[in-house]
């Protein structure tokens, strides 16, 4: 496999972090358009782990995750009783504050006679630990997938459970899943904090492939992106975010035929599936018909 195809693989891989994050969210019932903040924290603190306290890999992405589990429950705890619009301007706000925190920061040590760590807007450079144990550019694609998947099994064996269930019940409606017992305030802190550790995994994951992060790369367009990941790909599954990630970056991006119009066609589908499947490709009835089809084939076989 050639390098291009696997840097493609791998972003695919790490961007469906950060969309999945998003995901969580809208399927109880609220928008975020600061998942980005999560996705940044994850990057930084699994990258200072390992290049300046020289933490070993494994144990520096655990850090990352639960640091982005940190900074998304802190957001929900804060926006409890925000709704709409204020709950999606209040996490972008959150995302724009931490940017602009990461841009102030300078924590930098000397590693080998090289200076090492967060350095303000002059990036964070030197990530080296993954590559450092062994770790060449496929064989980390295949780890980023690999986390990938046993996330995506644990968000469906996730949405089968109770609680998967009521949580899409609060998303749907809110009152009456209060009047039937759900605590909606602390599942929405949960969550949050859930998707804030998944986003924060894909963070740590990306630092260390591209072993170079700065604080503009976790703009709010990145935020943008993740939610509408799952706009197209639908909500009826968390196969439908990677659907859309494989969409923009997959096609969009990495073909020549839309080059300077990628973001033109992007926004323009999004309008269209807002309109013609507001939930997505993979809505809950579109879920729902391959399931029963899947169902059908089995007791033919």
């Amino acid at each position: 496999m050639n390098d291009f195809m696997v840097g493609l693989i791998s972003n695919i891989g790490m961007i469906s972090f950060v969309a999945l994050s998003a995901y969580l969210l809208l399927i109880a019932g609220y928008i975020s358009f600061g998942q980005q903040a999560a996705f940044g924290l994850g990057a930084y603190a699994a990258g200072v782990a390992t290049a300046v306290w020289n933490w070993p890999l494994a144990a520096a992405l655990a850090l990352g995750a639960l640091i982005g589990g940190l900074g998304g429950g802190l957001v929900g705890f804060m926006t409890r009783k925000l709704h709409g619009l204020y709950f999606a301007i209040a996490t972008l706000a959150f995302a724009e504050l931490i940017r602009v925190l990461l841009e102030l920061w300078h924590y930098q040590r000397s590693v080998g006679g090289e200076l090492v760590g967060p350095d303000g807007t002059n990036g964070f450079n030197g990530i080296r630990r993954a590559f450092e144990e062994g770790w060449d550019p496929q064989a980390f694609m295949i780890l980023i997938w690999v986390l990938l998947g046993a996330t995506v099994l644990g968000f469906i064996a996730f949405e089968r459970s109770r609680a998967g269930v009521a949580l899409r019940g609060a998303g749907t409606d809110p009152t009456l899943a209060r009047l039937l017992g759900t605590d909606v305030a602390r599942l929405r802190v949960l969550v949050a904090a859930a998707a804030g550790a998944v986003a924060g995994l894909g963070g740590g994951l990306y630092a260390h492939l591209n072993t170079y992060i700065e604080p503009r790369l976790f703009d709010v367009m990145l935020g943008m992106h993740a939610l509408a990941y799952g706009l197209i790909g639908g909500l009826g599954t968390a196969f439908g975010p990677l659907i859309g990630v494989l969409i923009d970056i997959g096609i969009l991006e990495s073909s020549r035929l839309f080059q300077g119009w990628r973001m033109v066609v992007f926004g323009g589908l999004v309008a269209l599936l807002l309109i013609w499947r507001p939930r997505g490709l993979l809505d809950e009835i579109a879920v729902h018909r391959v399931g029963a089809l899947l169902f059908s084939a089995r007791r033919h076989a």
